[in-house]
C-alpha cells in the first residue's frame, strides 16, 4: 500500500504489524530514487545527478537491525549495483571512512556514529534526497530523539521523509508534524487478525516460579516440531546466565546483549541464522526488526516492560505467513504488570494458570513428549554450537572484553615470539658483600694464620667433608662448683660490692644428691638497711642476683663453718627522718602544751549567780615561759565558745 505513495515522492507514515514486510515498503522507493552509474550509462539519468555523496539515509535504533536492513537493500539492489554502507558503533572508524571516500549511494546507520562522522566532516549529508526513520518508537524509548533532530537539521529542507513502525505513540506523531510536509498515514491491517498481534502466532501465558523457570524452559525446548527458538530477558545478566545454563544442559545456545562486543554479537547472530545454534538468548536489542527464517518458538523468560515490547518480541515468529508459538512466563511479582499489558492488547489471559515443569497441562498444550527431563539427550545434540562460528575481527573500539586493532596486532606479535625458557638459578659466593671470583676463592685468599687457628683447622679437618648440621640450643641446668657456693660476708653497704678473683684450684667436690625435677627452691632474701639518700641522689634499684641451689654439705663441713663464721648481731632498722627540700622553712609543728588541771565548777542554782559569773571576767592564769615563746612564734588561733545555757526557771 505504501509503494505508490512513496514512489510519487510524498511523505509517508507507515504503520503495520511485525513481520508484514515494512523493510521493502521503504527500501524499494529508496532504490528507485538514487542515481547510479548504471542509470547514466543506460540513459535513464543525467550525468550531473551522479555523485559519490550519499543520496538516501536510513536511521535505525540498533546495530543488529542496521546490519539486517543493509543486507536486504544490497540483495534488492544487486542488479543495479547500488552501493549501500552500514555505519554503526562497535567497529573501527577507518574502514567506514575509506568506504565513504570511494563513494556511497545509501547509508544505513545508528544515530551516534552518524553524528560522529558528520561532526568530523567525514560524512556529507548535503545531497540527501530521502530520509527513512525505521522503528521510530524504539528510538524515542532509547532516548535518541535529540540525536535524530540534530541529524534532520543537517539535511536539505527539500527531501522526502518516511516513518515506519509497528506502533505510533504521540511523540512520533509530534515529530512527524514538525519535520514532515503533509504526510500520508497508512495503517496496514488484515481482517482475519484479532487484536494487535498476528493470527498465525499461538500465544500461551503461564504463571511460573523464578527458581523453576530454567527447568521449565528446558522442557519447552524439547517440544515436538520445535525449530529455532528465541528467549527474551529483561536484563543482560539474566540473559548471560540463562545461556550458560542451557549450554550445560546440552543445548546449542548463544547470547546477544549489550555487555558483549560487537564481534561476539554478530558471531551469535550468524551462527543462529546458519543453524549452528538453535537457541538464542537475548535482550530487547534483538527484539526489533530481526528477521530469521525458521523461528518457531519465542519464550518471554521475564515479563516485558509494556505492550509495545511484547508485540515486538512476539513478532519474531510467525513471519511471512508462517506459524509460531509464543510462551510468556509470568512470575508472582510481575502479575500487576502483566495485567496492564493484557488489558492494553485485549488478550484473554488476565489470570495466568499456575504452571510448573511437572504440570500435565504443560505437556499437553505444547506437545512435549511424556517423560521429558530438563537435560537434552546426547543423541539429539547434533548442532555444531557457537564455537564452530569464527569471531570476525572488527577492530572494535573500547568496551568490556573487546580488543582494538592495535591491541589485536600487539597480541599477534606476542604470539609469534619464541617460547621463553627458564634457566636454573645459580648461587654466587660472596664475602662481605663482594663477589668471590676464581682468583679470590677461600683456598687462594692469603690471610694471617695464628697458631690457635691452625690448631682449630687441624681439629676440624676430618669433619670438613661431612655436611654441616644446624646447631641446636638446649636448655640445661648447669651445676655450680662447691667453691663458688661458699658463704660471702655481706657488707653494710650493698652499693659498693668488692669482687675478688677466685683462683682456679682443684676442689674436692662433695657428693651431691639430685633434687626432684619439680621441686621449687626458695630464694633467701636479706634485708639490708641503707642510709637515707640525699636530695640530689636518685635511689637505684638493683635486680636480685640469681642463686643456684646449694649442694648439701657433710656434718663435718657444717661444724667447721659454724666455728669460723662469727655470729653477727641483728641490726635494727633505724627510723628515717623526713627531710625537707627547703631547710629554711620548718613544717614541723610544735608539741601542744599539756593543759593544767582545773577545779570543777560548782553548779549554782540561782539565776543571779549565773548572771554574775557570766558578767565577771575570769582571772587570767600566768603562762609559763615556754608557752609565751610558742605564742610569739605562732599566731593565736581564734576559739569559739559556747554561751552557757540558761537554766530553766
Amino acid at each position: 500500500m505504501t509503494l505508490p505513495v512513496a514512489l510519487s515522492g510524498s511523505d509517508v507514515i507507515g504503520q503495520a504489524k511485525t513481520g508484514t514486510g515494512k523493510t521493502l515498503g521503504f527500501g524499494l522507493p529508496l532504490l528507485e530514487r538514487v542515481t547510479v552509474p548504471a542509470d547514466v550509462e543506460a540513459g535513464r539519468a543525467k550525468p550531473e545527478k551522479l555523485t559519490d555523496a550519499p543520496q538516501a539515509l536510513v536511521v535505525v535504533p540498533t546495530r543488529e537491525l542496521c546490519q539486517q536492513v543493509t543486507n536486504d537493500l544490497l540483495t534488492a539492489g544487486k542488479v543495479r549495483n547500488v552501493r549501500v554502507l552500514a555505519i554503526y558503533g562497535g567497529r573501527a572508524y577507518e574502514p567506514q571512512v575509506e568506504a565513504l571516500k570511494k563513494g556511497v549511494d545509501i547509508i544505513v546507520g545508528t544515530p551516534g556514529r552518524l553524528l560522529d562522522l558528520a561532526g568530523q566532516k567525514k560524512l556529507d549529508l548535503s545531497h540527501i534526497r530521502a530520509l527513512v526513520l525505521d522503528e521510530a518508537d524504539e528510538m524515542l524509548d532509547l532516548g535518541f530523539l535529540p540525536d535524530v533532530e540534530r541529524i534532520m537539521n543537517m539535511l536539505p529542507a527539500k527531501r522526502q521523509t518516511m516513518l515506519f513502525s509497528a506502533t505510533m505513540p504521540g511523540a512520533v506523531i509530534g515529530l512527524a508534524r514538525r519535520y514532515m510536509s503533509q504526510p500520508t498515514h497508512i495503517s496496514a491491517t488484515s481482517p482475519d487478525d484479532e487484536g494487535a498481534t498476528v493470527k498465525n502466532i499461538a500465544q500461551h501465558v503461564f504463571r511460573a516460579h523464578n527458581m523453576d523457570k530454567p527447568e521449565l524452559v528446558s522442557r519447552i525446548l524439547q517440544a515436538e516440531g520445535r525449530g529455532l527458538a528465541m528467549i527474551f530477558c529483561r536484563t543482560k545478566r539474566t540473559a548471560a546466565d540463562i545461556a550458560e545454563q542451557l549450554e550445560k544442559r546440552g543445548f546449542a545456545s548463544g547470547a546477544v546483549h549489550g555487555d558483549l562486543g560487537q564481534g561476539a554479537r554478530e558471531q551469535a547472530l550468524r551462527a543462529f541464522r546458519n543453524g549452528k545454534v538453535d537457541v538464542l538468548v537475548c535482550t530487547d536489542v534483538a527484539a526489533r526488526g530481526i528477521d530469521v527464517e525458521g523461528v518457531t518458538h519465542v519464550i518471554n523468560y521475564q515479563t516485558p516492560e509494556d505492550e509495545k515490547t511484547y508485540l515486538h518480541r512476539v513478532g519474531r515468529t510467525g513471519r511471512a505467513g508462517n506459524k509460531g508459538i509464543a510462551v510468556t512466563l509470568v512470575d508472582w511479582d510481575d502479575i500487576p504488570r502483566w495485567k496492564l499489558i493484557n488489558k492494553a492488547l485485549d488478550l484473554p489471559f488476565d489470570e495466568p494458570e499456575e504452571t510448573y515443569s511437572t504440570s500435565p497441562h504443560l505437556y499437553e498444550i505444547l506437545s512435549i513428549p511424556a517423560g521429558t527431563k530438563g537435560i537434552l539427550p546426547r543423541a539429539e545434540r547434533t548442532r555444531a554450537g557457537l564455537r564452530a562460528e569464527e569471531v570476525e575481527d572488527l577492530g572494535e573500539t573500547g568496551g568490556r572484553g573487546r580488543k582494538s586493532a592495535p591491541a589485536a596486532a600487539a597480541a599477534a606479535v606476542v604470539e609469534d615470539r619464541p617460547a621463553r625458557t627458564r634457566t636454573p638459578r645459580q648461587r654466587r659466593r660472596t664475602r662481605g658483600g663482594s663477589e668471590l671470583g676464581p682468583e679470590t676463592t677461600p683456598e687462594t685468599t692469603a690471610a694471617p694464620v695464628t697458631p690457635a687457628a691452625e690448631a682449630t683447622e687441624a681439629a676440624e679437618a676430618p669433619e670438613a667433608s661431612e655436611p654441616r648440621t644446624p646447631r641446636r640450643r638446649r636448655r640445661t641446668r648447669a651445676a655450680v662448683p662447691a667453691a663458688a657456693e661458699a658463704p660471702v660476708a655481706e657488707a653494710a653497704e650493698p652499693v659498693a660490692v668488692a669482687q675478688t678473683p677466685v683462683a682456679q684450684t682443684p676442689v674436692a667436690e662433695a657428693p651431691v644428691e639430685e633434687a626432684p625435677a619439680k621441686k621449687t627452691v626458695r630464694k633467701r632474701t636479706v634485708k639490708v638497711t641503707a642510709p637515707a639518700p640525699e636530695a640530689d641522689e636518685v635511689p637505684v634499684k638493683r635486680a636480685p642476683r640469681a642463686r643456684a641451689p646449694r649442694a648439701k654439705a657433710t656434718p663435718a663441713v657444717e661444724a667447721a663453718q659454724a666455728v669460723e663464721a662469727p655470729v653477727r648481731p641483728r641490726l635494727k632498722r633505724p627510723v628515717r627522718a623526713r627531710v625537707s627540700a627547703e631547710p629554711e622553712v620548718d613544717f614541723q609543728m610544735a608539741p601542744m602544751p599539756e593543759p593544767e588541771p582545773t577545779q570543777p565548777r560548782r553548779r549554782t542554782s540561782t539565776r543571779a549567780s549565773s548572771a554574775a559569773s557570766t558578767s565577771k571576767p575570769r582571772s587570767e592564769k600566768p603562762k609559763s615561759v615556754e608557752s609565751a615563746a610558742e605564742g610569739e612564734a605562732k599566731p593565736r588561733r581564734r576559739r569559739t565558745t559556747r554561751k552557757p545555757a540558761q537554766q530553766e526557771s
